[in-house]
């Protein structure tokens, strides 16, 4: 314990340190080699609780380090560093007893605590220039002034004004620049939308010409698909009132073939059938004449034939 002691007294132990930080610088000291093999605790053991203790001292010794800045009236700010703040405590007496590792710690808290206090401070105050931007911007406007304006001219109007006492010339003048710049930037963005609006105005006028031109373009279409399918069906009656015409052709001289074949054939009825003849000479003369007139017959029913089939062929080389 004397060892680790010694080490807290010259700053090599504290309440951070570690076991593998600490162990080169104790390990060759004899008093640690005489602890090894004994009863009882290790030197790893005893470096522990020795640690242990220093932590639990944190709080007290926090509590005391404030009170030293307190009286010596110094304030921490995020910009302190730790050899400021350190130079402060020790002219202390009360600082003998302190652990370095608790001061660091110290340190950290009241570092992280100036810290959120500055945001605090500057969202204050952005807030407050931001009400005192709004009230210089009226009065701006309320003088109509725009960004043709000088600068010279603007200040001498409202140099007077109260919302002018708490704000120079230098500060009240680059207010007025952002003034100017968002100006500016309006005017670009309303001329900028209008030729946004005509060229809008003009794609659509483009896009209803094409659409009732293509418009246009189907209804023709659909006229002369209607024209072509009319003048289709015309052609297909026509072709079947060619082809009816046609058939009322054949059945026609159908009708004329028949009728002229059973004409022929009544006649050869009647040339075979024998007349009565009051003389013998007669009679031997009628089978030769009904022969003869057989023959006739024959001859006529070959040539109906033929008239047949001419018919016949006439009608097929006309379909």
């Amino acid at each position: 314990i004397t060892l680790l002691d010694e080490l807290h007294e010259q700053g090599k132990l504290t309440s951070m340190s570690l076991w593998v930080e600490l162990y080169p610088s104790i390990c060759q000291d004899p008093r640690f080699n005489a602890l090894l093999g004994q009863p009882g605790s290790t030197p790893l053991d005893l470096f522990k609780f020795y640690v242990e203790d220093l932590k639990s001292r944190f709080h007290d010794e926090k509590k005391v380090i404030k009170d030293i800045l307190k009286e010596k009236d110094f304030e921490m700010s995020p910009d302190t560093s730790f050899k400021e703040f350190a130079n402060v405590v020790c002219e202390d007496k009360r600082s003998a007893s302190l652990d370095v590792g608790n001061m660091k710690l110290t340190y950290n808290a009241l570092i992280e605590k100036a810290e959120t206090k500055e945001k605090e401070r500057l969202k204050e105050e952005a807030k407050k220039f931001k009400k005192l931007e709004s009230e210089f911007r009226s009065v701006l406007v309320e003088l109509k002034f725009d960004e043709k304006s000088e600068w010279d001219e603007v200040w001498d109007r409202i140099k007077d004004k109260s919302v002018c006492e708490s704000l120079s010339e230098e500060k009240a003048r680059s207010m007025f620049k952002d003034f100017v710049h968002d100006v500016e930037e309006s005017c670009q963005h309303t001329h900028g939308k209008k030729a946004k609006r005509k060229s809008k105005k003009k794609k659509k006028a483009a896009t209803t010409s094409s659409d009732s031109e293509s418009d246009d373009r189907r209804v023709s279409k659909k006229k002369k698909h209607k024209h072509s399918d009319s003048s289709d069906s015309e052609s297909e009656s026509d072709h079947e009132k060619k082809k009816k015409r046609k058939k009322k052709k054949r059945g026609r001289s159908m009708s004329r073939t028949r009728s002229s074949s059973e004409e022929s054939h009544s006649r050869k009825k009647k040339r075979r059938t024998p007349t009565r003849s009051p003389s013998p000479r007669k009679e031997s003369a009628s089978p030769r004449r009904s022969h003869d007139s057989v023959e006739e017959g024959e001859l006529s029913e070959e040539e109906l034939e033929r008239k047949r089939m001419q018919l016949l062929k006439q009608l097929q080389e006309d379909d």
